[in-house]
């Protein structure tokens, strides 16, 4: 078992304690480490020899380690690319939810749409369970062909309500309402989910690899590999449901407050309340569940029920 899924087991047992790990694997500052210091860090973690039965109590390790846990993929050992570690989840992602959030031009909603789809979508392939396939190439190319496919479905999807009321002049309240206010954050939800779902689906069809408490490979699973799917996909609905939902509402009382006299002090409103949820939600929603995922070996295929006698079995869940 790698050392990072070794340190989530420790470290990274409850909610809590998983929400203050990701609060500082997020820091941006750890981008700025140059892959030198990285694999120096990950040799010393390697050469440490520590089993991480117990929580770490030395700073300089854990500081070690929330760089390996922010930058090196845990079943490949390979640093990940800089745009793609979660670190720069929120830099990236943040411009991408606002100008699509305030957008209310079809085609060019569409587009900003098509570049977040395609940047979370590359994050999920990136960092996903990283079980070798049998043809490696072949999975990769299917990947890349149908997460260009769920790319554009989910962004046409999110652009179409602005393409009815533009087209055919549904200017009504109500239809704002709908359209402005309860749509958005239901479908861009959808759509995120659907992504990681399509990007990561050889893991449910192929299976992933999960291991007993020593770290020793069982076996390749297929629930395994759906359940962490199901996890993940669902972590970020709730994370980018959430940062379209509570805004509107907010939004909505703002204005009922006679403001919307003043429209650019509504963008600003509307841009600082999609930050404070965005930022506050992303370490909560990759907290949902343990990133060391577990699986009950009642729950295994039956071909995999004779290779271990215990009870629980562990993978990495992705993220």
């Amino acid at each position: 078992m790698d050392a990072n899924l070794r340190f989530w087991r420790a470290e990274g047992q409850s909610f809590f304690q998983r929400f203050l790990l990701w609060a500082d694997v997020l820091d941006p500052l750890l981008l700025l480490k140059s892959a030198d210091e990285i694999r120096r860090t990950r040799l010393l973690i390697q050469n440490s020899g520590k089993t991480l039965s117990e929580p770490i109590k030395n700073d300089q390790t854990k500081q070690a380690f929330l760089l390996s846990l922010s930058s090196v993929h845990p079943d490949t050992g390979k640093i990940i690319p800089v745009m793609f570690r979660p670190p720069a989840f929120l830099p990236i992602c943040l411009p991408l939810v606002i100008v699509s959030s305030l957008q209310r031009q079809a085609k060019k909603n569409f587009f900003y749409q098509f570049v977040f789809h395609m940047y979370t979508a590359g994050f999920a392939l990136l960092n996903g369970n990283g079980t070798t396939k049998a043809e490696e190439y072949s999975v990769q190319q299917k990947q890349i062909f149908y997460g260009l496919g769920a790319i554009s479905y989910a962004a046409c999807l999110g652009a179409l309500p602005l393409v009815f009321m533009n087209r055919y002049t549904l200017k009504s309240s109500l239809t704002q309402l709908v359209v402005q206010k309860l749509l958005p954050a239901p479908l861009f939800g959808l759509m995120t989910a659907f992504t990681v779902v399509v990007v990561r689906s050889p893991e449910f069809e192929n299976g992933i690899e999960v291991m007993d408490r020593n770290g020793t490979v069982v076996g390749v699973s297929q629930k395994a590999g759906e359940k962490a799917v199901k996890e993940t996909a669902l972590s970020r609905a709730v994370l980018f449901g959430t940062a379209f939902f509570v805004p509107a509402v907010f939004m909505h009382f703002v204005e009922r407050a006679n403001l919307r006299r003043i429209p650019r002090s509504l963008a600003s409103m509307r841009m600082l309340a999609i930050t404070s949820v965005l930022v506050g939600m992303l370490p909560v929603s990759l907290s949902m569940f343990p990133q060391c995922g577990e699986i009950k070996r009642a729950d295994l295929e039956p071909e995999l029920l004779s290779s271990t006698e215990e009870t629980e079995l562990f993978y990495n869940r992705g993220i």
